[in-house]
């Protein structure tokens, strides 16, 4: 028991601290509170809620994710601290009261105690002695093992960033080591002074076996010292945890607290649905000032729900998202701990406008706006554009922060606001507004791709039991093509009733979405869901994750809710019901899991299974199922230009597949879900060391293996031509359809002058065949996007195909370079809609651009989502032999504004 001064000094100490402390963490409540409100609900089920919280926080089960060992010491000091909130208020106690804990002989005076409850008190305070003597020594061991972790072993580089990334000023003056040393100082001293205070008592009451570790340390004092160690011990214990407590909520420990706020409010949703924007579709009375006053997405920190200011606070900078993030795999400046970090930094420095001795609230808190926009300290505009939306950095964060959702929404600023955004972009917006499709190839063509099939679509086949969704990838590209052609060629075997939306569907706006386009993507969402409302589709099967994401889960946000899966997913049931049966090969198969289909929505199994049945060789890639590596084509990736870094995405991604091919003997097969990551790995430079490797859809393998089974013989396709090394690979035309009109083929220099007729456009569908491959022709980069080039009239279709040399990608320069020969400027592309070609319709004239600057970009307007007319001209692509000059101007971009729809 304390001396009475020093109950006294404890007393006014404690007031004193503790309504600093509560002040501070009220005042935290107010920067919280400064976020907007968010579109999604994060107190409905609340007991649900509260258990899972509960259950997450103990286990500590996210913390162990990826870093076991970590999480172990980890836990030693989670734990600790949990219990040294009955110690601390045991040991204040005990400073008080006449009894200690320790004695129990009162008890014995006591009337009406019966030997069951003396047993009871005794067994209780035997655990609470041991555990806390126990936990004494595991804070401490963990303490040090991640003190020296942090700032010794090899493991320190972890806590690093890439050079490019943007850090807030704090950080760069090492506040973030400042902030660690003094939070495991102040453990250390807390509980080494209470292991002090237990060693003393024990030096002057005699051993304990139940605390051994107070035991030991008791060897230090001597019965003449004890009781001054132990009042030492007391008022270090105590004494440290109030004085902290005015520092602790602008410490990183803060998230003891955040972290358990957080998994109460977690998402619902899965990482790949977005919330929903609030936009007004229907304001036709709006002035353009009042449109440009509102804000979508996030310019500012209070800009952000408030879930994500909560976040800040709740991250326990391990950077573990960093780890995973493609981004800052590949040298990118983008940095998902940063950015978390970055939002801390500032918020503490807007609350540092006001003492935490004054008890008022800073300015922000009160209400103010805050100084600076979140591209000048959270992360770079180059960084906003480089996320891929893979969602690693959400699944893998023990606190289950938001740091993809805050760089969507500033995307949607940007966009929506602003008007700034990539100029390859451009281009996607305009397809998806004008065609309906990011390729901006005419929508009449959008069942091309069946030339030669019996498809029927919703109008022939009302009541079909599937209702395939083709998407824009199998619509326009001969790549994706063969994968919708092998599932529905599977869907005869198996004598499925199917039918497809055919000129009635257009792209789920997915990629405009994730582009931060979101009045693009409700004009194309809400298009569909009209459509799907009227047909009625029992089940919709996709074979693109991407357009089975947004039909199956955002699409509920805008009153669409069907039941959507996954060609695998649907094959794989086929072939349980024995509808279709395969016959294995030889060859060894890797499978590459695409983020939207397995991250975002958790379809690992199906896949895999159908590859079991096909091969006897299925190695794991290292990374693989939750842990899969980005093919890079996420977050409207596919249709721009890679941000400046080490390497490309698909490079990183496909040299794991190499490695893991390598000691196979035989056929080599990467196998994938997605259409995009088959364009992306195929047409990535590093594919062109491995030309043994094939890239083929799961559904192009059952195919070959039903075949198999039923003794056809599968065709023998040619070698498909090598990619050129840009954003996407520029995809052979579509056999037999009316697609490949779309883009006039780039001549050969000395054929610039020679005319050229178009093949008529064929009405009966053929049989299709696959093409051979034509002959090399000069490079075209296009970096706003690739486009299909026209089939070459099978006369003029040489019989020595060559295969374009690949060239090796290097990042790009921070100031603009002269392009190569034959290169087009992606500022002077425009992709707009065509007709098909007539069998009278003159060939495309070919012209050289005049040699001018950049020009500026005009303000870009959306339109309704409307087909193409078939009346609109056929675009003309110049191409240049020469060099063209390179203005280095920055053109100046203009504010977007959204169209009133009609």
């Amino acid at each position: 028991m304390l001396p009475f001064h020093q109950k006294i000094a404890f007393l006014l100490f404690a007031a004193v601290t503790l309504a600093l402390g509560f002040h501070g963490f009220y005042r935290l409540y107010l920067r919280i509170r400064r976020g907007t409100t968010d579109p999604e609900p994060r107190f409905n089920k609340l007991p649900r809620r509260f258990l899972y919280a509960l259950i997450t926080t103990l286990t500590q089960q996210r913390t162990f994710k990826k870093r076991p060992t970590v999480g172990l010491f980890h836990s030693f000091i989670f734990y600790g601290f949990v219990f040294y909130g009955l110690v601390n208020l045991v040991d204040a106690a005990e400073g008080f009261l006449p009894a200690s804990s320790g004695d129990i002989s009162f008890s014995s005076n006591v009337p009406g105690l019966t030997h069951a409850f003396l047993y009871t008190y005794i067994t209780v305070l035997a655990a609470y002695s041991f555990l806390a003597d126990l936990l004494s020594f595991l804070v401490l061991l963990g303490v040090v093992a991640l003190v020296i972790r942090r700032f010794a072993l090899p493991s320190r580089t972890d806590f690093r960033f890439n050079p490019r990334t943007l850090l807030h000023k704090d950080v760069q003056h090492q506040k973030i080591t400042r902030d660690s040393l003094i939070v495991s100082a102040f453990i250390l001293f807390h509980v080494g002074s209470r292991a002090i205070g237990a060693g003393a008592k024990i030096a002057s009451e005699g051993p304990d076996p139940l605390q051994p570790f107070a035991t030991l340390l008791s060897h230090l004092f001597t019965p003449a010292n004890a009781e001054a160690f132990r009042i030492f011990g007391y008022w270090g214990a105590l004494g440290s945890v109030l004085a902290f407590l005015a520092y602790f909520p602008y410490t990183k420990h803060i998230h003891i607290f955040m972290a358990p706020a957080k998994y109460l409010v977690a998402r619902e949703p899965t990482s790949g649905v977005l919330p929903l924007a609030a936009l007004n579709l229907d304001a036709e009375n709006e002035t353009e000032d009042e449109a440009n006053a509102k804000t979508i997405g996030a310019a500012k920190l209070e800009d952000l729900a408030w879930p994500r200011l909560l976040d800040a606070y709740a991250c326990i900078q391990c950077n573990r998202c960093q780890d995973v993030c493609p981004a800052t795999a590949t040298g990118k400046s983008l940095s998902p701990a940063a950015l978390e970090i970055n939002k801390r930094m500032e918020l503490n420095d807007l609350a540092a406008q006001q003492s935490p001795f004054a008890f008022t609230s800073a300015p922000f808190e009160a209400g103010k706006p805050s100084l600076r926009p979140l591209l000048q300290f959270a992360l770079s505009p180059e960084a906003a554009w480089a996320c891929t939306t893979c969602g690693a950095c959400m699944e893998v964060c023990p606190t289950q922060d938001e740091q993809m959702l805050d760089i969507i929404d500033i995307r949607r600023n940007q966009v929506m606001i602003e008007g700034e955004f990539p100029s390859q972009l451009q281009s996607a917006f305009r397809g998806m507004e004008r065609a309906q499709n990011p390729w901006g190839i005419n929508h009449e063509q959008r069942l091309a791709w069946a030339d030669g099939l019996n498809v029927k679509t919703t109008d022939e086949n009302p009541t079909p039991d599937v209702l395939y969704w083709v998407g824009c990838a199998a619509s326009y590209d001969p790549q994706a093509q063969k994968a919708a052609r092998a599932f529905v060629e599977l869907l005869t075997h198996a004598e499925v009733n199917f039918a497809v939306l055919g000129k009635k569907e257009c792209c789920t706006g997915d990629s405009a979405r994730r582009a931060g386009n979101e009045y693009l993507y409700r004009q194309l969402a809400d298009k569909n869901v009209s459509t799907l409302n009227t047909v009625q589709p029992k089940l919709i099967v996709a074979s693109c994750p991407h357009c089975m994401n947004s039909i199956g889960h955002e699409y509920k946000q805008i009153g669409g809710d069907y039941k959507v899966m996954h060609h695998t997913e649907y094959l794989e049931t086929l072939v349980a019901t024995k509808k279709l049966t395969a016959t294995p090969s030889a060859a060894t198969i890797t499978y590459h899991d695409p983020c939207y289909l397995g991250r975002h929505n958790g379809v690992y199994e199906p896949p895999r299974n159908l590859l079991n049945i096909l091969s006897n060789s299925t190695p794991e890639l290292p990374r693989h199922r939750e842990n899969s590596f980005c093919c890079g084509a996420g977050g409207a990736q596919f249709w721009k230009e890679e941000e400046e870094g080490d390497e490309r995405i698909s490079d990183n991604r496909f040299r794991e597949v190499q490695q893991t091919l390598f000691p196979a003997a035989g056929e080599k097969i990467l196998a994938v879900g997605c259409p995009f990551c088959k364009s992306m790995l195929g047409s990535t430079p590093t594919k062109a060391d491995s030309e043994d490797i094939a890239i083929k859809d799961v559904a192009e393998l059952l195919l070959e293996g039903v075949r198999r089974s039923k003794g056809l013989t599968t065709p023998v396709t040619q070698s498909e031509p090598a990619a050129t090394p840009v954003t996407q690979s520029i995809p052979e035309p579509a056999p037999t359809s009316l697609v490949a009109a779309a883009v006039a083929e780039t001549p050969r220099k000395e054929d610039v002058s020679a005319p050229h007729t178009p093949a008529p456009p064929s009405i009966d569908r053929k049989k299709w065949q696959p093409k051979s491959v034509s002959p090399a022709q000069p490079t075209q980069s296009i970096t706003t996007q690739t486009l299909p080039a026209p089939a070459a009239p099978a006369a003029e279709v040489s019989s020595t195909p060559s295969t374009p040399e690949r060239k090796k990608w290097q990042p790009k320069a921070a100031t603009p370079v002269q392009p190569e020969p034959g290169n087009v400027q992606a500022s002077t592309v425009e992709i707009l809609p065509i007709e098909p070609p007539t069998p009278t319709a003159p060939a495309p004239t070919i012209t050289p651009p005049p040699e001018a600057p950049t020009p500026e970009r005009k303000k870009w307007q959306p339109k309704s989502a409307t087909p193409a007319s078939a009346s609109e001209p056929v675009p003309t692509v110049s191409t240049e032999t020469a060099t063209p000059p390179v203005s280095t101007d920055v053109p100046a971009r203009k504010k977007w504004s959204p169209k009133k729809p009609s």
